[in-house]
């Protein structure tokens, strides 16, 4: 199998060098070869190439079987021009594989049920919500859009779109992996104010007739984030757009303690799929040996699982992180008060011992 690997910037370099020991060590036990290929994406790109994201990177990675991605961005491109800041490279990538569905799992795992930010009687049976975000439309990507002056002031505005075929295509995704979890479907929207959204409802209903064997119930996006933290146990699978995916997968990954154990997986039609931690570059512990590397080791669970279909090397990877837990192994994002902390190497060892 090829992976192409976009290591990006701040920690993306050290988490992603210790997912790929993880994925070897997986490898040689499973008797499974991958071939690796690496490219510029970000603020690493603009560096070297004054483009956030260069027509080779591009080529690599259609042309691998799947793509692992560490993180883009930094202060140090705050003040260039937005049309190349960092992020303009991920969602590039994203817009031209055609990964349109973003899977987000947050699961509170049972060692870390301290480190939630909820009350214990919340959480006390666990979470596990799946946010199913579109992820090449809306308002991200809509035209037209415009920033700069207007009648002597600063005016800026832009267009949330989304045509039937991307609503239909996404809701399909939610709907099957409902059937793989506990068969329930959230699709969240704002219908009572957006005529965007009253669209993205119809067809979420429409779309819901091939699938009976799936419950459907919508929710207004702000209610949806309130119920996430009141209580997060309702959902099962939560579908919608992308800016409000963007921000609920967030906060769905924050109330399990921390967002540096959580993975994603980006998808297409057909194509390589993109596997990335969803937390951002960290710039601030970039170089210090303390990121913590789990969100990235599970995502190369994932990729296992929805490129590969390796579901026991996956699973080996899944047990492993979890032992390393039971184990009480902890970096400084998930340490308990006064209790001590590993580094990012540790942590990948400590799982590496574990496989």
């Amino acid at each position: 199998m090829k992976i192409c690997i976009l290591a990006g910037d701040g920690i993306g370099p050290e988490i992603v060098a210790q997912a790929v020991k993880v994925l070897d060590k997986v490898g040689g036990k499973f008797g499974r070869t991958f071939e690796y290929s690496e490219a510029l994406i970000g603020g690493a790109a603009i560096d070297a190439t004054g483009s956030p994201l260069p027509e080779a990177t591009v080529k690599l990675c259609k042309e691998a079987d799947a793509v692992l991605l560490g993180a883009v961005g930094g202060p140090k491109w705050d003040t260039i021009d937005p049309a190349i800041r960092p992020e303009k490279g991920l969602l590039g990538i994203r817009k031209e594989m055609g990964l349109f569905a973003n899977l987000r799992p947050a699961v509170l795992l049972p060692q870390l049920k301290d480190a939630c930010y909820l009350r214990p009687d919340i959480v006390e049976n666990g979470l596990d919500v799946m946010v199913v975000r579109e992820l090449t439309g809306g308002i991200y990507f809509g035209e037209p859009r415009f920033e700069g002056e207007k009648d002597g002031e600063r005016y800026g505005y832009n267009t949330m779109v989304y045509a039937e075929h991307e609503i239909r295509r996404i809701a399909k995704v939610a709907f099957e992996a409902a059937r793989k979890r506990d068969g329930r479907v959230c699709s969240v929207d704002k219908a009572n104010v957006l005529d965007v959204s009253r669209v993205w409802r119809e067809v979420v209903i429409d779309e819901h007739k091939n699938y009976p064997d799936v419950e459907l119930s919508h929710m207004y996006v702000d209610n949806a984030a309130m119920q996430l933290v009141r209580d997060p146990g309702q959902f099962d699978v939560m579908v919608t757009g992308n800016l409000f995916g963007d921000i609920l997968s967030d906060a769905a990954a924050a109330i399990t303690g921390s967002i540096g154990m959580l993975p994603s997986a980006s998808l297409g039609s057909d194509g390589p799929g993109l596997y990335e931690p969803i937390h951002g570059s960290a710039p601030d512990i970039a170089g210090k040996d303390m990121a913590n590397p789990l969100a990235t080791i599970l995502s190369i669970s994932m990729m296992l699982r929805h490129s590969f279909d390796m579901t026991e090397e996956a699973d080996c990877i899944d047990q492993a992180v979890e032992k390393t837990l039971e184990q009480g192994h902890r970096t400084g994002d998930i340490v308990e008060p006064g209790a001590r902390s590993i580094g990012c190497k540790a942590m990948a060892q400590a799982v590496l011992d574990n496989i």
